[in-house]
């Protein structure tokens, strides 16, 4: 991912706040010998610093990538939203540039696979009270029915953060007139992610 000066991360805290307030994103694993890598859509919980936890189906391919090399990206990508032409480049309108917004922060992770049962029913404990809270749903029993039954089912995963690379593309190398002119024509269009593409439009600005 190419990451401009301008669209660096001002600092880890920068990058934590956002990852804090998303939880789902596309673990990536790859392997020897492979043309392609693996690329997996999941839910993860994350602890505000490090630490990464999420499952999957025994039955997913990724596994023995995981095993023979394990190391993976989790990439998640937010608060995308297109800026058009005009908007961008306003003094030539018929020969304007677009370009997209959005806020990506990719993790370089160290892996560890999580079998045992015990371990992989707090990890469901953990996800369970932040995904649904308050839904009443029993602790998840490693010994007893029907939960004993289903877990040998998944796989806990437990990523441990090693490298981060963070992109908050939001007009940095644009004036302060610049940005408050695209932020009025985000407000106007008012698409999907407009609104929160100028919320950090206006976080960045600060």
């Amino acid at each position: 991912m190419l990451i401009h000066p301008w669209d660096a991360a001002h600092d880890d805290a920068e990058w934590k706040a956002w990852l804090s307030g998303h939880d789902f994103g596309q673990l990536i694993a790859g392997g020897a010998g492979r043309d392609l890598p693996i690329v997996n859509p999941a839910h993860f919980i994350y602890d505000g610093d490090r630490t990464i936890l999420l499952h999957l189906a025994r039955s997913n391919p990724v596994w023995p990538l995981l095993e023979e090399h394990p190391r993976a990206l989790l990439a998640v990508t937010d608060d995308h939203t297109y800026i058009r032409s005009g908007w961008n480049t306003p003094a030539d309108p018929p020969h304007g540039v677009p370009t997209s917004y959005y806020a990506s922060v990719q993790l370089e992770c160290d892996v560890r696979l999580i079998d045992d049962a015990r371990e992989k029913a707090a990890l469901l404990d953990r996800q369970l009270a932040h995904f649904e809270p308050g839904s009443g749903r029993l602790a998840v029993s490693a010994t007893g029915a029907p939960d004993k039954r289903l877990l040998p089912a998944i796989r806990g995963v437990e990523l441990t953060v090693t490298g981060v690379r963070a992109k908050f593309k939001f007009g940095g190398n644009k004036t302060s007139g610049d940005r408050s002119r695209i932020d009025a024509e985000l407000e106007r269009r008012d698409g999907p992610r407009d609104a929160r593409a100028r919320a950090q439009l206006a976080r960045r600005e600060r």
